[in-house]
C-alpha cells in the first residue's frame, strides 16, 4: 500500500509541474496575476508530493518490503539500518527521485524566499524550473520507477553495493546533488532574462546568492567523494582524473566563473551576456554528468549500470533543455546590451581573465573526459589518462593563481598595474622565499613551485583586507577598528580565495607522497619512510553482514610507538565481494596510510603510503566553502534587491 502512495504522489508531482511549466510563463507574458501567483503554489505542492514519495521509498527500505525491485536489489534485512536508508539514493531509479525532490526544494526555496523578487521574473523562474522538473518527473514516472514491484518477492534483498556501505559515500550524494539541481536556479534566472529580454544589477543581485549556495554544496560534494575514494578505494591518492569525478568537476569549473561574473553584473552592469551564457552552461554541464554516470556509456567504480534506453530518455531530456536555452539565448542575447564599460587593467578586466582561464580549464578536461566516446563513434578504443590532464591543466592553473591575488587589489573600472603588485610585494616575497627554501632542501621543482604558489594563494587573499584597514599606515587601533567594520562578504572572499592556497599546499606536499608494497611476516618489521612498521598478528572480527580479516600494525620511529592501526579486508557473503578498509593516522601534516592485500605465500600483503599535507586537500576545499557560507549570511546578500522600474512594453 506505502509503495502504491509513493507511486500517486509521483504523478502528481508530474501533474503539478506539468502546470508550473505552463500557468506562471503565461501569466507573464500576458500580465495575469493570478496565473503568475499559481507558480509559488505549484512549486510548493510539488515539493510536498515529492517529499511524500521520497518517504514512502525509504518507509519500504526501512521494513524490508522486498516486493519493491528497488529495494529487494538494494537493501537486506542483514544491512544496519543507516545503509538501508541510504541505500534508497545508491541506485539509479532512487538517486533520480533524489535529484527530482532537490529539484523541488530549490523551486520551493524561490517560491518561499523570492517573495520580493519581481512578480513577472519569479514567475517567469519558476515555470522554467517546473520545465526541467516536469522532465526528470516524467522519466522517472515512466522510465525509472523506484515504485515498480517484483513478484515472488526474495526472502532477504541482495543488498546494497558494499563500496557504498560507508558513512563518507552515503551522505556524498544528497549533498553533490544539492550542488548540481542548485544551479538550475542561476539556470532559471538566466532563461526568464532571456524571455524578459533585460538583466542588469537587480538581477545580478538575486542570481548571486543561490549560486554562492549551490557553489558551496558542491564544493563540500566534490571533497567529500574524493575524500571517500582516499580511504575506501585503497590507491592512496585524492583524484585519478575518473571520468565521473570529471564530470562533478565541469560544472565547477564554469559554476566559480559564473559567480564571480554575476559580481560584475551587480557592481558594474557589465559582462550580462556571458553571465547568462555560463549560468546555461553550468547547470547544462551539471545535466551532462548525470548522463554520463547513469547512461552506461562510461566505466567508472562512481556510475551505475542502466539500461541503455534509460540513457537515452536523458540525452532527449538534454537535448531539450540544452538545445532549447541555447537557441533562445541565441535569438534573444543580442537585446542584452551591457552598460557599464571598464578598462582592460581593472578588477573587471581580471575578473574576465579569470573567466577565460576557468573556462578554458573547463574546455581542457571536457575534450580529455569526452574525447573516448567520440572515439568509439568510429570504433577506436582508446583511454585519456593523467599524463594528459596534467600537461594541458597545469599551465593553465599557473595564470589563474597569479590572477587570483591581483584582482582583489585592482579598483574598479580602472586601475594602474604598478601599484596594485606593489601591495602585493611582502606576499610575493614570502612565497619565492618559501619556494626557493623548498627546492634547496628537497630538490623538488613541483612540491617548491606548489609550497610557493599556495603561499601567494593565502597571503595574497588577504590582501586586500590589509588594504582595506590601512595596516602599518595608520595607528594599529584604527586599523583594529576598521578591520571589525569590515563586511562578512569581504571576510568570506578572503578566505575562499585562502583555501584554494590551503588545497594547493596539500597536492604539493602530496608530491612528496611515499609508497612501497610489502609482504610481511606476523612479527616481521619492516623500514619504510623513517619508520618502522611491524605486523603483530591477523585475526578474523564478524561484523554486522561481513567478515573482516583484520591486520594488527604497529608504527615506531626512533623507539617511539607512533600508533597501531588495523586495516582490514571485508568480505560481504551475500555480495560475495571483498572490499578493502584502509587504516590512516594522521597528524594533519602528514598521513601513514595503510591498505591490507591478500596472503602470499604465508605472507601478508600490505601497501604503506607516507603521505604529506593529505589532509590539507580537503580541509582546503573546507575553509573554500566556510568562505562562501560566510559571504552567504552577509546582510547585504541576505536583504532583498529593490523592485525595479518597469520600462515599456516590459512587465515589473
Amino acid at each position: 500500500m506505502i509503495p502504491e502512495l509513493g507511486h500517486f504522489a509521483l504523478a502528481l508531482a508530474v501533474a503539478l509541474a506539468a502546470a508550473q511549466a505552463v500557468l506562471p510563463i503565461v501569466g507573464a507574458q500576458s500580465r495575469d496575476p493570478r496565473l503568475m501567483a499559481a507558480g509559488p503554489a505549484l512549486a510548493v505542492g510539488q515539493l510536498i508530493s515529492l517529499v511524500f514519495c521520497y518517504g514512502c521509498l525509504v518507509w519500504s527500505a526501512v521494513v524490508n518490503d522486498f516486493s519493491v525491485y528497488d529495494v529487494a536489489m538494494n537493501s537486506s534485512s542483514t544491512e544496519p539500518l543507516f545503509y538501508r536508508i541510504t541505500g534508497t539514493w545508491g541506485n539509479h531509479d532512487g538517486s533520480i527521485l533524489l535529484w527530482c525532490l532537490v529539484l523541488s526544494i530549490c523551486g520551493g526555496a524561490v517560491a518561499l524566499f523570492g517573495r520580493g523578487l519581481p512578480s513577472a521574473l519569479r514567475a517567469r523562474v519558476l515555470g522554467v524550473m517546473g520545465i526541467v522538473s516536469a522532465g526528470f518527473l516524467l522519466f522517472t514516472l515512466t522510465a525509472s520507477n523506484p515504485f515498480r514491484r517484483m513478484w515472488p518477492p526474495p526472502i532477504q534483498g541482495a543488498a546494497i553495493n558494499p563500496l557504498l556501505q560507508d558513512p563518507g559515500l552515503a551522505i556524498h550524494p544528497p549533498i553533490l546533488y544539492i550542488g548540481y539541481v542548485g544551479f538550475s536556479i542561476p539556470f532559471a534566472f538566466a532563461v526568464a532574462a532571456l524571455l524578459e529580454g533585460r538583466v542588469d544589477a537587480t538581477w545580478g543581485r538575486w542570481v548571486r546568492p543561490w549560486t554562492l549556495a549551490a557553489w558551496c554544496f558542491l564544493t563540500c560534494g566534490i571533497a567529500l567523494g574524493s575524500w571517500w575514494a582516499y580511504y575506501e578505494l585503497g590507491w592512496g591518492g585524492f583524484w585519478f582524473w575518473d571520468p565521473v569525478e570529471n564530470a562533478s568537476l565541469l560544472p565547477w569549473l564554469t559554476g566559480t566563473a559564473l559567480l564571480h561574473c554575476a559580481i560584475v553584473v551587480e557592481k558594474r552592469e557589465a559582462l550580462k551576456t556571458w553571465t547568462v551564457l555560463l549560468a546555461i552552461a553550468t547547470f547544462s554541464l551539471s545535466l551532462c554528468g548525470t548522463f554520463m554516470v547513469r547512461s552506461g556509456i562510461l566505466n567508472s567504480v562512481h556510475s551505475f549500470a542502466v539500461d541503455p534506453t534509460q540513457g537515452v530518455f536523458i540525452l532527449t531530456l538534454l537535448a531539450i533543455t540544452i538545445g532549447g536555452s541555447l537557441a533562445l539565448f541565441a535569438f534573444r542575447a543580442p537585446v542584452l546590451a551591457a552598460s557599464g564599460v571598464f578598462a582592460p587593467i581593472s578588477r573587471e578586466g581580471a575578473l574576465v581573465l579569470n573567466n577565460v582561464l576557468l573556462c578554458s580549464l573547463c574546455a581542457v578536461v571536457f575534450t580529455g573526459t569526452a574525447y573516448p566516446l567520440f572515439a568509439a563513434l568510429f570504433h577506436v578504443q582508446l583511454s585519456v589518462g593523467p599524463p594528459y590532464f596534467h600537461l594541458t591543466v597545469v599551465p593553465l592553473l599557473v595564470p589563474l593563481f597569479l590572477a587570483m591575488s591581483v584582482g582583489p587589489v585592482l579598483a574598479w573600472k580602472r586601475a594602474d598595474l604598478a601599484p596594485a603588485l606593489l601591495r602585493l610585494w611582502w606576499a610575493g616575497a614570502i612565497a619565492a622565499l618559501i619556494g626557493i627554501g623548498t627546492e634547496l632542501g628537497l630538490h623538488r621543482a613541483f612540491a617548491a613551485a606548489g609550497f610557493a604558489g599556495a603561499a601567494w594563494l593565502i597571503l595574497g587573499a588577504f590582501a586586500e583586507l590589509v588594504e582595506r584597514i590601512r595596516l602599518f599606515r595608520i595607528p594599529l587601533g584604527a586599523s583594529w577598528s576598521r578591520l571589525r567594520a569590515q563586511r562578512l562578504g569581504v571576510w568570506g572572499g578572503a578566505i575562499a580565495h585562502a583555501g584554494m592556497g590551503v588545497t594547493v599546499a596539500g597536492i604539493a606536499g602530496m608530491s612528496l607522497a611515499l609508497s612501497t608494497i610489502v609482504a610481511v611476516a606476523p612479527g616481521q618489521t619492516i623500514a619504510f619512510g623513517g619508520y618502522q612498521w611491524t605486523l603483530l598478528a591477523m585475526h578474523d572480527v564478524p561484523g554486522p553482514n561481513y567478515t573482516a580479516q583484520v591486520a594488527d600494525l604497529r608504527i615506531m620511529r626512533d623507539g617511539r610507538q607512533v600508533a597501531v592501526v588495523h586495516p582490514s579486508l571485508r568480505t560481504f557473503g551475500q555480495q560475495h565481494q571483498t572490499v578493502t578498509d584502509t587504516s590512516i593516522q594522521t597528524n594533519l601534516l602528514r598521513d601513514l596510510y595503510i591498505a591490507l592485500g591478500g596472503e602470499q605465500g604465508g605472507k601478508v600483503v600490505l601497501r604503506l603510503h607516507v603521505n604529506t599535507l593529505a589532509a590539507f586537500v580537503w580541509l582546503g576545499a573546507l575553509v573554500m566553502a566556510f568562505g562562501g557560507a560566510l559571504s552567504l549570511v552577509d546582510r547585504r546578500l541576505r536583504v532583498g534587491a529593490p523592485a525595479r522600474r518597469g520600462v515599456v512594453g516590459v512587465p515589473a
